[in-house]
């Protein structure tokens, strides 16, 4: 029970720390929200999912003949 309460602060702590300690311009969250929304990273996503493509149709195909419904394949977004 200590050992949980031990990690619920620390937990809280960097929650508050991330949200609310400026580090520059931005907080840590801020840092990271404005990192995710970059043009490389846009990219980078598009690429895993692009990659990524293939091996979710095959576990969908796999799933849709286990459970025997019909298998419908999801278009890419264009």
């Amino acid at each position: 029970m200590i050992r949980f309460l031990v990690y619920l602060v620390i937990a809280i702590a960097l929650y508050w720390f991330a949200t609310t300690v400026q580090l520059g311009k931005h907080t840590l969250v801020g840092h990271v929200r404005a990192i995710w929304h970059t043009e490389e990273v846009r990219d980078f996503k598009d690429g895993v999912k692009e990659r990524a493509r293939p091996a979710v149709d095959r576990l969908e195909r796999g799933l849709h003949e286990a459970t025997g419904s019909e298998h419908k394949t999801a278009e890419a977004p264009q």
